[in-house]
């Protein structure tokens, strides 16, 4: 675990933690990351796609908000409460020892006239606090403790001015020039401001407590510890009680699925039921390189690993509400794009932020994703996909999707046969990917398939011939003549992506096509078992460098063993990437297969979702009932 070093010493260490020791924090609005020294790192306002107030995470200087032992030491033991997203920290110093706890406060559904339109999904009895907390309890001894809280609006450009309140010492409210955002720090110790930082320094004997709230909307933080105190216990009972929706099987790896699933609520923006991919932008996926962007938005392709995830894992609520944001978008565009913000922005702009630094130098920061403009065109296979497991989760399908499906549908058999960029999103030349045209298979065979439970017979046969078409199409010019599937039209290069073909049932798991496919990629795309994406040397995807085994592709290798029947390589796989999670079950985009570090931006849904795809493979190949695809859920479509 790597920290700060105290002053004084003279180290050589990156002045960054690593990806994988920071903590995430969530509201179902907003996301926060907090390091191991205690610093809130990462906090964007009012939402998660929004300009930061903290991002030390990206420059040193970028704003950070810190509580803790005055003299800066490594922490004994982080964790979340059990079943909750709410971060204990315990502090041993030569004098006493501290427990902090952080968490972003859930309460009780409110209505606002200033946020009365921000929510579209059906509201539940439970919303978003607005508000930061934390708090310090001294369990023994005595501890010098410091309060820090240093905002930097607008990702680092515009510090912040602070001035206190009508409670005197006990609050301060700190703005920006030209931002619309007041941030209120309230607290029961005394605060001070230098400059842009408010500052609390205090001495806790044991049984005292202290806390200090930061808070940005209209709601009211808490005025006292007991306050305080009592909030936390709603927030960590609201985790309790959303996680016992759950179904979860009674397994070893039980824990890695309930963390994952606290994790994809946590990147869930509740108002919309957006599913963001990570909470972070521009955390690099090679060390000091280039290959940096913004993952805080909403991918479609996300779709059908996301409702399969949450249908299977009991939390249906969940995903009716990304099948309707989904919906909501596909029915609104006429031309459906890769990603949308986490209310249904089209317009995602990129911009390089030049005068932060990145995460331990890697430069440029992107804020914005270009590949909002990509044709990917794996997009349609994704949302038909996602109504077939919504459908047949219900066994009806609701008359508003019928228009928006038979668009998605045409829109596939249209665009087949032309080049795409494909999954990867790749920046070179766009190509003929094999995965892109099984998607649009997918997009097909789903359609005609949903056409027949509606007894359009005509329909479904002409979407049905299209399928065929595709079909036939791929397993003539996306096969090398060793048997195996090719990255694209013209190459014999492997992709991960091709594991999926097995997963959308491109071809039954028993075709020595599809087996030795899946072989081939386990022997020739990996790094010590660990699966990149393709080889960089190979593809020609407009960046520089190298990058770390994608642990999304390591998971659907999991999941493709099984299919394959090759289950303890499936078992064996998924113990080693179960292995790499982080200390506090949290997966970022990439592992470093020589060092184990985590790469790429963080937490990272598409890393979870696979996680609960391949551990419940394995679960349903262990109890004999892969193939009859019943867990909790009805018959799930593809995956």
């Amino acid at each position: 675990m790597t920290l700060d070093p105290p002053a004084g010493v003279l180290c050589d260490a990156s002045p960054f933690p690593p990806i994988a020791d920071y903590g995430f924090l969530s509201d179902c609005e907003v996301t926060a990351l907090v390091a191991p020294s205690g610093n809130v790192e990462w906090l964007c306002l009012p939402r998660m796609d929004s300009p930061s107030v903290f991002a030390a995470i990206l420059d040193r200087d970028a704003g950070g908000f810190r509580i803790g032992p005055a003299d800066l030491r490594v922490p004994a033991a982080r964790r979340y409460l059990p079943g909750t997203m709410v971060l204990e920290t315990s502090w041993g110093t030569p004098t006493g020892w501290i427990i902090v706890r952080d968490l972003l406060l859930i309460g009780p559904w409110h209505h606002d006239e200033e946020l009365s339109n921000t929510h579209r999904r059906a509201p539940t009895d439970y919303d978003a606090s607005h508000v930061l907390l934390r708090t310090v309890r001294c369990v023994s001894g005595e501890v010098q403790i410091a309060l820090d809280c240093e905002p930097v609006f607008d990702y680092g450009r515009r510090p912040a001015h602070w001035i206190y309140t009508d409670r005197g010492y006990h609050q301060g409210a700190a703005r920006g020039d030209g931002v619309n955002l007041e941030l209120k720090l309230t607290t029961d110790m005394r605060l001070g401001f230098e400059g842009s930082r408010a500052t609390a320094r205090t001495l806790m004997r044991e049984g005292d407590t202290r806390f200090c709230a930061l808070s940005w909307t209209v709601h009211e933080p808490p005025y006292t510890f007991a306050e305080a105190y009592g909030r936390l216990v709603w927030t960590a009972h609201h985790w309790q009680h959303w996680l016992a929706r759950g179904d979860f099987p009674d397994h070893p790896w039980r824990s890695f699925l309930e963390r994952s699933a606290l994790t994809l609520k946590g990147l869930t923006f509740a108002p919309t039921g957006a599913l963001i991919a990570a909470a972070t932008t521009s955390l690099p996926e090679t060390p000091g390189g280039d290959r940096n962007w913004d993952y805080r938005y909403s991918w479609i392709r996300d779709s059908t690993f996301a409702l399969w995830g949450l249908y299977t894992l009991g939390f249906d609520w969940e995903a009716d509400d990304f099948f309707w944001f989904i919906a909501d978008v596909a029915e609104r565009d006429e031309e459906l794009q890769v990603m949308y913000g986490v209310d249904g922005e089209r317009d995602l702009e990129e911009h390089i932020l030049d005068y932060l630094d990145g995460y331990e130098g890697a430069r440029p920061v992107r804020v914005g994703n270009a590949a909002y403009k990509h044709h990917q065109h794996d997009v349609w296979g994704a949302v038909l996909d996602s109504f077939y497991i919504h459908t047949r989760s219900r066994d009806r399908l609701d008359e508003r999707i019928w228009p928006i499906l038979k668009r998605q549908v045409d829109a596939a058999i249209k665009h087949w046969r032309e080049p795409d960029r494909g999954i990867w999103e790749v920046r070179g030349e766009p190509k003929h990917f094999t995965s892109s045209k099984v998607m649009c298979w997918v997009a097909a065979d789903r359609g005609a398939r949903l056409a027949r439970l509606r007894q359009d017979f005509h329909l479904a046969a002409r979407w049905q011939a299209s399928a065929d078409e595709i079909h036939a199409d791929v397993c003539a010019n996306g096969v090398t003549e060793r048997g195996v599937f090719r990255q694209h039209y013209g190459t014999d290069a492997l992709d991960a992506s091709l594991l999926l073909l097995p997963l959308v049932h491109f071809l039954p798991p028993t075709d020595p096509r599809i087996r030795d496919t899946v072989l081939a990629i386990a022997d020739e795309l990996t790094v010590d078992d660990l699966v990149m994406r393709y080889l960089p040397k190979e593809t020609d995807d407009g960046q520089a460098g190298d990058e770390g085994t994608f642990t999304i592709c390591s998971f659907w290798l999991v999941s493709a063993f099984t299919e394959i029947r090759e289950e303890s390589r499936a078992r064996r796989l998924c113990e080693k990437v179960l292995s790499f999670a982080s200390p506090l079950g949290l997966y970022a985009e990439e592992i470093d297969p020589v060092t184990g570090r985590h790469l790429g931006n963080f937490p990272q849904a598409f890393t979870h979702l696979a996680l609960i795809n391949a551990v419940i493979h394995i679960i349903r190949a262990e109890r004999g009932s892969l193939t009859s695809k019943t867990w909790r859920t009805p018959a799930t479509g593809s995956l």
